[in-house]
């Protein structure tokens, strides 16, 4: 089986710990996203799934930020999934993401609503692992409200019940799952929904089970997280400390059935 490792980082809008938008300059954005890429080096992940990632955007420098970390981090495949897109004065264009070491051989972006601004979605690819498909979401949930995180989770699992149907046998494992949840796993909300709701694909893990990586800075919360299906042996996670955006980043490693 061959090892795959993972790592999940909602980065922020690469402003670093500023609490407010549109307050750091392209120097310092640029700075810390190189920043970043360090760390990824350091991490060497085969697969980042990032969260609140810019295209071009006047509040975050307005340059291509998942570009520079291709380049600065060393990966030869990515793929952008834009969630807000808003034209004019303000300029925005952001969302999910995904850097790889193995090519990307599908990939398609869902939009939960029709906002220009603050609105999330998931990007799904599928990835060429040493011959075999692997299927993944990297996922971000609305912030505030428990009610639009249950639409938005069923709304995921709408998607992947069809895409399954579509797939024709030519997945390696059900559909790996992570990103930013915006809730802790322990209660009565959308990530402990959707572990649940998983397992009508089989039995799924969810990591990390402990920790926390909200805010990063003194983190009081756990709402980084990834799924793997039962088929994904010899796991090992962590929650990896920095504070290059207010979430800190999860790793996980495991071997591909």
């Amino acid at each position: 089986m061959p090892r795959l490792s993972l790592v999940t980082f909602n980065i922020a809008h690469g402003r670093g710990l500023t609490p407010i938008q549109g307050l750091t300059s392209a120097r310092k954005i640029r700075a810390n996203l190189l920043k970043i890429s360090h760390l990824l080096r350091r991490l060497d992940p085969d697969v980042v799934a990032l969260q609140e990632i810019d295209e071009c955007s006047r509040w975050a420098g307005n340059f291509d930020h998942l570009e520079y970390l291709r380049v600065h981090a060393g990966y030869p495949h990515a793929v952008f999934g834009i969630n807000n897109e808003r034209a004019g004065l303000l300029n925005l264009k952001y969302g999910n993401a995904f850097l790889s070491r193995h090519p990307i051989v599908e990939s398609e972006t869902v939009v939960f609503g029709q906002r220009r601004v603050g609105e999330k979605g998931f990007l799904f690819v599928e990835l060429d692992v040493a011959g075999r498909r692997v299927p993944l979401v990297n996922l971000h949930l609305h912030y505030r409200s428990r009610e639009h995180r249950f639409v938005q989770t069923d709304r995921l699992l709408a998607w992947l019940r069809e895409k399954q149907r579509e797939q024709g046998g030519r997945w390696a494992t059900t559909p790996i799952v992570c990103g930013d949840l915006n809730n802790p796993g322990h209660r009565s909300d959308a990530t402990a929904s959707l572990l649940s709701h998983l397992s009508d694909y089989g039995d799924y893990a969810l990591h990390p089970l402990t920790g926390r990586t909200f805010p990063s800075p003194l983190p009081g919360r756990l709402l980084d997280f990834v799924f793997l299906p039962a088929g994904c042996r010899d796991v090992k996670s962590e929650i990896v400390r920095c504070f290059l955006s207010d979430h800190r980043p999860v790793r996980v490693e495991f071997s591909v059935p």
